[in-house]
């Protein structure tokens, strides 16, 4: 497929911030083990939620933890979501070993992804699809079965000499592969632990598309599907800087992340204000559970613009 708009920068600013937090990052390479152990232990259950819920799984995240970490079954809740919420899970690590081990990106190994991801859900666990389909609500068509192989083939070798910034890379891994469907079921949850893949082969943390984040995901991809990749690259390149940010703050204490509420008391500026520049892009920050939270370093910054 070609895009009309892959060479337009999805937002100068966020690339800037993206590259001087990963710049930050490896330079404190190699960060301790115990807390690589425990970031990796939190994003693979945020991951594991979100990435479901997307899909329809009804599993809470505190549900997910309980069915992850305690192996408890959840009353009322159907099999299939347990299986989901354990099998992806299982996924994250087995792509956690891949980046470990540098294991390069094959048909087999994104086969191998699906089979973990689906097993016990789809008979076809593993295998790309034989027949045509149909996806509910969108504009385009998967390509013609028979033709799976071959683009995989082409989709893969792209991915490999493209030299744009791995944040553009990743947005066209994503929607290329959903775009392709190759299994029958499954891609989207393939899809991200693939992006995720990429982006920690390339020294990034994981990220998690969230929930809440589901009708802009939707919606970007869909105009990806129409030829415009760019707003799917500026989501990419927000939920990178999220995850950077997220990273960042478990290890430099000045980029430890803190309510807006708190932070504007060290300013002359309200809550409200700052959190208007919060969604504006202008404040450094990141949204969680309905709450803004950004940290000193962001703060000093900002106002040092001002």
């Amino acid at each position: 497929m070609k895009y009309s708009d892959t060479d337009t920068s999805p937002d100068d600013l966020l690339i800037q911030r993206i590259d001087s937090k990963k710049k930050q990052l490896d330079a404190l390479r190699p960060l301790q083990e115990d807390i690589v152990s425990q970031l990796l232990h939190d994003i693979r259950l945020r991951h594991t939620y979100h990435s479901d819920a997307i899909e329809g799984n009804t599993l809470t995240l505190q549900e997910t933890r309980l069915v992850l970490e305690e192996g408890i079954t959840i009353g009322g809740k159907p099999l299939k979501d347990h299986l989901e919420a354990q099998n992806d899970a299982e996924a994250f690590d087995l792509m956690v070993q891949m980046v470990q081990s540098k294991t390069p990106l094959t048909q087999d190994i994104i086969q191998r992804l699906h089979e973990v991801v689906t097993k016990g859900l789809l008979l076809d666990a593993g295998k790309y699809r034989t027949t045509n389909v149909r996806i509910v609500s969108s504009l385009t068509t998967p390509p013609d079965a028979s033709k799976i192989v071959s683009l995989m083939d082409t989709f893969l070798q792209k991915i490999q000499t493209k030299t744009r910034h791995p944040v553009h890379i990743a947005a066209f891994l994503h929607h290329e592969f959903v775009r392709i469907h190759p299994f029958l079921d499954g891609n989207g949850r393939v899809a991200r632990l693939l992006t995720n893949l990429y982006l920690m082969q390339q020294g990034y943390p994981p990220i998690i598309v969230k929930k809440t984040d589901r009708k802009t995901y939707y919606q970007t991809l869909q105009l990806a599907d129409q030829g415009d990749l760019s707003p799917f690259i500026r989501f990419i390149a927000r939920v990178v800087d999220e995850s950077l940010m997220m990273y960042l703050s478990n290890v430099v204490s000045e980029e430890r992340l803190v309510p807006l509420k708190e932070l504007a008391s060290y300013t002359r500026y309200s809550q409200e204000y700052l959190s208007l520049r919060a969604r504006q892009g202008i404040l450094d920050a990141v949204k969680i559970e309905n709450v803004w939270y950004s940290s000193k370093r962001a703060i000093k910054e900002y106002l040092l613009k001002k």
